[in-house]
């Protein structure tokens, strides 16, 4: 079926919109996260930033090198916090590096894929951010966030059958919750 230029003008009007306004929602969420991440290495006040216990030098070794221009980072608490600064700051590409290191550190946390997935879309790599979201998704189904950013990232590639899966899951986790709310939102948007 063919559809006029009119349809198609709505249709980037309000895949702009939607955008927009789904990053004003996100990104306030991480400038927050950003908050609860204390000085002390050793005390983190939100359990999405809790690290396994033992991390040692020969871990730091795994990371790969960043560039000549960026400081040295020791532990994976200072890494989360520059990498949730450098995101808030629109800095995504230096964003994705540092969370693409936290996963060495603990490749079991679901925020870290859900921060990195966000964050390469908005670098334009949408198709590595669906693949990093799904990988966080098998990390842990029950993580409404996740789901949220998915069916955002889907519904911005087109792909309205995932966007409506995902939303649809993030909805029935939890529709009174800001979360769920905003997936009701999206899902009620979508074509």
């Amino acid at each position: 079926m063919i559809r006029s230029p009119k349809f198609w003008i709505s249709m980037v009007v309000f895949q702009v919109v939607f955008g927009l306004a789904v990053f004003a929602i996100t990104r306030q969420h991480y400038i927050d996260d950003s908050d609860n991440v204390s000085a002390d290495p050793v005390i983190v006040r939100q359990p999405s930033f809790s690290w396994p216990g033992g991390i040692t030098g020969f871990d730091s070794a795994q990371l790969r090198p960043l560039p000549f221009d960026h400081p040295t980072i020791e532990g994976p608490v200072e890494i989360s916090r520059q990498a949730n600064e450098f995101f808030a700051n629109q800095q995504y590409s230096r964003a994705a590096q540092l969370y693409e290191q936290l996963l060495v550190f603990y490749p079991d946390n679901v925020n870290t894929y859900n921060n990195l997935g966000l964050t390469l879309h908005y670098l334009g790599r949408t198709t590595e951010a669906v693949r990093k979201l799904n990988e966080g998704v098998a990390v842990d189904p029950a993580d409404q966030r996740i789901w949220l950013t998915l069916g955002f990232v889907n519904s911005q590639l087109g792909d309205t059958d995932q966007a409506r899966a995902a939303l649809t899951t993030a909805v029935e986790m939890g529709a009174n919750n800001k979360l769920g709310q905003s997936a009701a939102t999206m899902l009620e948007n979508l074509p």
